[in-house]
């Protein structure tokens, strides 16, 4: 089959677009809000960009009036956000914390979940998410919609600190997505978890620069000059 998306033309009861993008990891998006109120919301358009340093990127489509969401407001206005892994475990509290409610409600307290401080932004971490990504504002762009509330708001943060509970990580060092089980989003009402993993090595040329990239070792900043090497 093939529709042209502007003609929304695919005779399916469903649009199968978001469905043929997939699997998308949640970015499980802690802030807080200038008056210091938490909102937590979970957001399926999520992902990494890069690691040296290391980005990563949520988009929230608007609300049905057409304004921001309340993770894109503080985001922005506060400069600040954290990304909390979404689980299978924590399934049920993913799905609590994705209702629109008024900025003055706490979605941790909705959801019944406990939150612990960040060592270096202000909002805070969920104590039962294996893994948190503490982010400083970067930049945004906004994409337009055929309707207000199908505006798209993206914003993409530096992460500055990454925490990983003990037990989420294997005896040789490797995060343990078995263990811990990463939430996806699909298409429809559907999600899906990490229950399998398969190893293939890069082959072919520059196989090895490849498997370095793969590792995502980081150069970091550069050291600076000694005097030695300065007066040269």
């Amino acid at each position: 089959m093939f529709y042209e998306t502007e003609k929304n033309d695919h005779g399916l009861p469903y649009n199968p677009y978001k469905s043929c993008v997939i699997p998308r990891p949640i970015g499980w998006i802690t802030t807080l809000s200038r008056g210091g109120v938490v909102n937590l919301a979970p957001y399926s358009q999520f992902n990494n960009l890069g690691y040296d340093p290391p980005y990563v990127m949520f988009s929230a489509q608007a609300r049905p009036d057409g304004s921001r969401k309340d993770s894109v407001v503080n985001a922005v206005e506060t400069g600040e956000f954290v990304c909390n892994m979404a689980t299978w475990e924590l399934r049920e509290a993913v799905n609590v914390s994705s209702q629109l409610v008024d900025p003055e409600v706490d979605e941790t307290v909705l959801a019944g979940l406990e939150t612990i401080p960040s060592r270096l932004v202000k909002p805070p971490r969920l104590a039962a998410s294996p893994v948190h990504l503490e982010c400083l504002f970067s930049t945004s762009l906004v994409l337009p919609g055929h309707t207000v509330e199908n505006v798209v708001y993206v914003v993409v943060g530096k992460v500055i600190g990454v925490h990983i509970r003990d037990d989420a990580l294997t005896d040789d060092g490797r995060v343990d997505v078995l263990k811990i089980r990463p939430l996806a989003r699909l298409g429809y009402f559907d999600y899906t978890s990490v229950e399998s993993v398969f190893t293939m090595a890069p082959t072919g040329p520059h196989a090895d620069a490849r498997c370095k990239g793969l590792g995502g070792e980081a150069a970091g900043k550069p050291k600076p000059a000694g005097p030695e090497k300065a007066a040269t």
